[in-house]
This record gives C-alpha cells, structure tokens and sequence, in this order.
C-alpha cells in the first residue's frame, strides 16, 4: 500500500464528517501537484492519522476560510476609512513608485480600492495558512527525528539482551514496540511489524520504515543493517546488536554535551531578557521626567492609561513570554527516559486521598485554596494584581511542594533499585532461582523506602507455580505490579528489560548483568543531570533577587529625588514635567514588572530542577519574597 492509496480509502469511508468528505472531493487534486513533494516526502516522516490527501485538503479548507477570515474584516475597515486617508495611502504608494505617478490614472473609487485591497491581503492569508501547513509537517518530521534519536539507544541495549533468548526478530521487534518508554522508535518498530503483516517479510517491513523515517542517520542504517545481521544468524545479530549499542552511547554522550552547552547559551540570553525590562522601565520613568510625551494618554480595550503605562505593562507581558519560552526549551532539552509523569486518579475521592502524594492530584485539589487567598485578597482590598499573585503563591506553593516530596522517594526508591538489582544478581550468579533471590533479599536486604515493593514482588512471586505452566505469566504480572508501585521511569526501564528478556528465554545471568550495566548507566545519567541542572537553578534565583535588589533601590533613592526634581518650578534650561513621578503610581509598576520576573525567574528554576510542578514551587516562592521585600521597604 503506498502513501496515496491510503488517503484514498480513508477518503471514501463512511466514517469520516461530510465536512471531510467535502474537503477531500474539492481540494485533494492539489496532492499530486509538484509544489507538493517535498510535503508529501515530509509527512512519510510523521505519525498523523490522516492520510496526506486528506491533510492537505483540510489545509487548502483552512486556507480560504482564513481569506475570507482576513479580506472581508479588512474591506469593511477600508471602506469606513475617510477618503483623505485613502488619498493620503495613495499618495504614499506613488511616492514609493514614483513611475505610478507619471501615468494618467483617473481617481480609484473606494469601493475598487478597497475590494482590490482586500483580495490582496485574503490571498497573502491564503498562501500563508498552505505554506504554515507544510512548515507543520516539517516541524512534526524534526520532533520525531529527535525523539528516534533520544530513544533508539535504549530501544538497541533491550534488543541486545533479547537475542540472547530464543526469539526470533519478529517477537524481539514485538517487545521493543510494546515498551512506552522507547517513544517515537518503539513505532517506528510497531510500523514494520504492520507493513510485515501485511508483506508477510520482516524485511520489507524495516525497508519501508528505512525509506520513510525522519532519522535517516540513525534509525533507518540500523533497521537495514537489523534485518542483514538477522539473516545470518544470532550470534551475527548479537555481535551486531553490541557493537551498534556501545556506537550509540557514544553518540548519545555526544548530545548530551551538546544539549549542556545550548542550555549555557540559554541561561545567559535568558539572564539578558529578563535583567534588560526592570532597567527599561527605571530609564523610561527617570526619562518622563524631561519627557513630556511619555505622560500622554493611550486609549485601550481594557481602558485609559499613558503611553509610559503601556509600555511597562507591555514589558511585563514580554517578560513572561519570556520566561515560559525558556521553561519550554529547558524541558524538552531533558531526556525523555528522565522525565517523570503521574497519572490522576480517576474518581474526585482517589483524588483527594492521593493530594498530599501525587502531584497531579494536587493541582486540582489545591485550587479551592488558591481561590479563597484571592477572596481574601479582595476583602483586605487588594487590586487585580495582588488578588492574582495572591491566589497564585497559595495555591503554587503546596503543589510544588507535594512534587518536591514525591521527587525525592522517587530519588531514593531508584537509589535503592539499583542495589536491589545489584543484590539479585548476585544471588542469581550463584544459581538460585529469580523468585528465590527475590525472597532473599526481601529479607535480609533494607532496601528504605522501596523494602515495601520489594515485600510485595517476593510474596506475588510466591504464588508462581512451576507445574501449572503459567509462571512466566504470573511472573510476569508480578513485575509489572513491582514497576507500577514503584512509579519511576527507571523502574519501567530496567524492571522492563527483565520481563521482556525473561520471557523471551533469555538466560538470567546474562539478562542481570545486562542489567547492571544498564541501571548503573541509568543512575549515574541521572545524577549528572541533575548536578548540571543545579546550576540553572541558581541562575534563575539570582537572577531574581538581582532585580529585587534593583528595583526596590531604584523605588526608593532614585524615585524620591526624581519626584522632588520634576516638583521644581523654574529650571532655566530643562522643560520639567511636574506630573512625571507619581510615587505610589511608579512603584506599583515597577513592582508589577518585578513580580512579573518572580514568575519567569521561578519557571526557568522549577524546570531546569525537576519539572513543571516544581516550577509552581519556585515561581511561587520568589513572588511570596518580591511582596516581603516591597513591603518591608515601604514601596508598596
């Protein structure tokens, strides 16, 4: 089946909206067109569910509803415009072309120039929404050519373990594609076992994902080169399967060492934008003073202000722009074997009983709490902004602090995983069963915070029975159990890379020492990371408090001599402003515009420390000091 006879087939079926239908059976001639190549080469480098034709008839839809979206609004406007600032446009076009107006043009009607006008810019919408489509296609192919490249490492070290057994490669593709943690190459492999299905040959299968994957360097040489290796043996495999996986953690070094030094690079842009609008907004109060025009009134949808007050609050928005860009950049630099998920539990009671240990839980159980501090803030008589942040700290800083704890059994539970790991497998190397050396260490062994799982992979192991041939079954079960109480993405690493190998006949000693190598890899991964990322933590807090200390010096010195100059009346040489410092008004949009930086400081922080949830425990810290400080100075 090729990529255009699916969209086809998908076209004509039943399933789909008549909206599709008619999209499909009006825009997707334009498929076959050569402007259209390099999409379609594109989307064989995505996972969306929709065919290409389909995709790109919805996109020429989108297109002419976004013509009509930006042509009628703009006819309308033109026409209601005054004929001399019409004349006024026209005169300008002349002089910008200055042959137009040699020619003997008689006078445009408004309603021509502004149809003409209004198709002009429909059709720079129109081009505009078809070229935003293929650009999406291409940042798709980008993010799953990076998350191949991020998992196809670990995808390869499972594979190696598993041709020890007596799998062939179907069912060693089948365990690779069954496991999440392997991301993007994990479908890349259920992809091939499809295409095979259908073929009836593997190797077709890892052909058509060679041709059409996005990571032509990595993931496609080692499908074809899986498929050669595989048809001259297992022990050519296996070699094979060593050598590509020590290449691979090479070069998985080497990106991480790229990834820290753009993370550099990062922290200092980041220390520049947000340092630079705390500065602008001192100058420009200091400047209003020999300014009069700073002081002139601006009218906007949400009401009155000044263009200086416009500009503040402009650098407050920009600030926290900012500040969410950089978090988004620092958490996608995180590997995705390190990055941790909890799942919310599906009934309101589980949620509640579970807010004090899950942090997805607690971002809705501490919301009734966040509401009622900004009730409060609206009875003492707060404004907008102290009701907002007021709201924010109290509810921020128990989620944060809930993902906080939670990180920290997680730290030590894969701390005493891996000498739990170590300990079976010294057990297993002297003979003794799995469930027994389980047993053993369940025992003997004080595993701390994970002694309670180990307790409980012992006894369901027990009740595995030899002689009813399910054991590898309720084994099986058992260690999932083990890696769902347990919780951590190392847990679902390594205690995965057991149960695939186990069940595909693995030898057990070669499986935990396989094992061993990996957990320690995993562990020592992770403390680096998180010793590298302690750093970005501290940039982020220092730079907060920097701009702390500036703005609140600056409200409280500079302001108070600038306010006494612009109250002179007679300066000889210097046009005074005498309504150009107003206290009180200045010092609240300073310390709006420093609160702003809490915020953006605190995400950046919270990210590059652990995540998204720790992010709301550092912003809303530094917000909770920005207030103490402003008020403890008297600028507020």
């Amino acid at each position: 089946m090729t990529e255009t006879a699916a969209p086809s087939t998908a076209a004509r079926d039943d399933s789909l909206s008549v909206f599709d239908r008619t999209l499909y059976a009006l825009f997707a001639r334009h498929a076959d067109a050569p402007r259209h190549e390099r999409h379609r080469r594109d989307y064989r480098g995505t996972d969306l569910r929709v065919g290409f034709d389909l995709f790109l008839a919805r996109v020429y839809g989108l297109s002419w509803l976004a013509t009509l979206a930006a042509a009628v609004p703009f006819l309308v406007v033109v026409l209601a415009l005054p004929r001399r600032t019409l004349d006024g446009w026209v005169a300008f076009a002349e002089a910008l072309v200055p042959p137009v107006a040699a020619l003997p043009v008689p006078r445009v009607p408004p309603v021509v120039l502004g149809v003409f006008a209004a198709c002009a810019v429909g059709l720079v919408a129109k081009r505009a929404v078809v070229l935003l489509g293929g650009r999406y296609l291409r940042w798709a192919a980008a993010a799953r050519r990076s998350n191949i490249d991020r998992t196809l490492p670990g995808a390869v070290r499972y594979l190696h373990v598993l041709a020890s057994g007596s799998d062939g490669r179907r069912a060693m593709l089948r365990r690779v594609a069954d496991t999440r943690a392997y991301g993007e190459t994990a479908v890349s492999c259920r992809k091939a076992l499809n295409t095979a299905a259908m073929t009836g040959n593997v190797n077709a299968g890892l052909r058509r994902v060679a041709r059409d994957t996005p990571a032509q360097n990595t993931l496609a040489p080692f499908l074809l080169k899986f498929g050669e290796h595989a048809d001259q043996g297992s022990d050519a495999l296996r070699n094979y399967l060593r050598m590509e996986s020590r290449m691979l953690g090479h070069r998985e070094d080497r990106a991480r060492q790229q990834a820290e030094g753009f993370l550099e690079l990062l922290a200092e842009i980041f220390i520049v934008l947000l340092v630079l609008p705390a500065l602008f907004v001192i100058t420009l109060t200091v400047m209003s003073v020999i300014t009069p025009g700073l002081s002139a009134t601006v009218t906007t949808p949400a009401g009155t202000t000044t263009l200086r007050g416009l500009v503040v609050y402009g650098n407050g928005a920009f600030i926290l722009v900012v500040g969410a860009g950089a978090s988004a950049l620092v958490a996608s630099i995180r590997p995705p074997d390190q990055r941790v998920g909890y799942a919310r539990p599906d009934t309101t009671l589980g949620m509640l009983s579970t807010a004090t240990t899950n942090p997805a839980s607690a971002t809705l159980a501490f919301v009734p709490f966040g509401v009622a501090a900004g009730l409060l803030a609206v009875v003492a008589g707060a404004d907008a902004v102290g009701i907002v942040l007021a709201g924010y700290v109290v509810y921020a800083v128990p989620v944060g602090a809930v993902a906080v704890r939670r990180a920290r059994v997680d730290d030590a539970k894969d701390r005493e995983l891996k000498d739990f790991v170590h300990a079976i497998s010294g057990h297993v190397s002297l003979g003794r069963p799995f469930p027994a050396a389980v047993e053993l260490v369940a025992r003997n062994v004080d595993l701390g915070p994970l002694s309670a799982d180990v307790a409980d992979l012992a006894l369901t192991l027990r009740l595995t029975s030899p002689n009813t041939g399910t054991d590898e079954d309720l084994r099986t079960a058992a260690l999932d159990r083990f890696v769902e109480r347990v919780g951590t993405p190392m847990a679902e690493q390594t205690i995965g890379l057991v149960i695939g190998a186990l069940d595909a006949g693995s030898d057990t000693g070669t499986v935990f020492e396989m094992l061993q190598s990996e957990i320690g890899r995993l562990y020592h991964a992770r403390k680096a990371l998180r010793s590298g990322m302690i750093v970005y933590v501290a940039v982020g807090w220092t730079t907060a408090l920097l701009v702390v200390g500036i703005t609140v010096a600056t409200g409280s010195h500079v302001f108070d001599g600038f306010a006494q100059l612009s109250s002179m009346a007679n300066l000889d040489s210097v046009a005074i402003d005498p309504n150009a410092i107003d206290l009180a008004r200045d010092r609240h949009r300073l310390y709006v515009t420093t609160q702003a930086t809490m915020l953006a400081s605190g995400w950046f922080a919270g990210t590059a420390s652990r995540g998204r949830y720790e992010a709301l425990l550092h912003s809303g810290l530094l917000v909770a000091v920005c207030y103490l400080v402003f008020a403890g100075a008297g600028s507020i």
